[in-house]
């Protein structure tokens, strides 16, 4: 299932991270990991936030994905299941009208 992963960290584990060099690695090895389709960083309520949409095969990956964000960065970590564009139109092809 096309999921999207947002990931809100704490500025100041976050400012941490950076001072101490591992917030890029921690980001480079979550997306190795992920291997998302995409994959966004920007601000979100004055914090920085990750977006990630992957395929997510079984909902056991969750704590594996979402551990090194809440363990290092004090995340806060949502799964929100998301469709692109050939998602919606084969959904709404079923819909039998």
């Amino acid at each position: 299932m096309r999921v999207l992963l947002k990931a809100c960290m704490d500025t100041e584990k976050a400012n941490e991270a950076i001072r101490n060099g591992t917030l890029a690695k921690l980001i480079q090895e979550s997306v190795e990991q992920i291997k998302p389709e995409a994959a966004y960083f920007t601000t979100d309520h004055g914090k920085r936030t990750a977006y990630m949409v992957f395929d997510m095969q079984d909902s056991s990956q969750m704590p594996v994905l979402s551990e090194p964000f809440f363990l290092h960065l004090g995340a806060e970590i949502t799964y929100t299941p998301v469709m692109n564009m050939e998602d919606v139109q084969k959904g709404l092809s079923q819909l039998g009208r």
